[in-house]
């Protein structure tokens, strides 16, 4: 079993920043895949980052978004940087069974975390 508590969440104006956190207790994140899927209001949730076998950003975030871990703290970030408001969301946290994050990427992965709330106002 992976527990996953994310922190980090909050309101920032539009063009700003924020760092997510993920600090994950059970297992080593270092021999899974881990990334942020987030969910606004009315659409179905998404997966925005990856970091495993390889590493993964959607359309909409690259550029923006970096994922990164701390295996020392096995802990997992988020650096949001530029935002907008279309990145409003409950962002989570998530754990795959495997490294390559094959579940991950079909939107299944194994653990996830309790979601944070990100607000950006315009």
């Amino acid at each position: 079993q992976v527990q996953l508590v994310e922190s980090g969440g909050g309101l920032v104006p539009a063009g700003g920043s924020l760092r997510l956190s993920c600090a994950a207790s059970g297992r080593t994140v270092s021999n899974h895949a881990m990334g942020w899927f987030r969910q606004a209001p009315g659409k179905e949730r998404e997966l925005v980052a990856m970091s495993g076998g390889k590493t993964y950003y959607s359309d909409s975030v690259k550029g923006r978004f970096t994922i990164s871990r701390d295996n020392a703290k096995n802990t997992v970030y988020l650096q949001m940087n530029s935002l907008n408001a279309e990145d409003t969301a409950v962002y989570y946290c998530a754990a795959d069974g495997t490294y390559s994050g094959i579940n991950m990427r079909n939107g299944r992965p194994d653990y996830w975390g309790q979601g944070t709330q990100v607000t950006v106002s315009s």
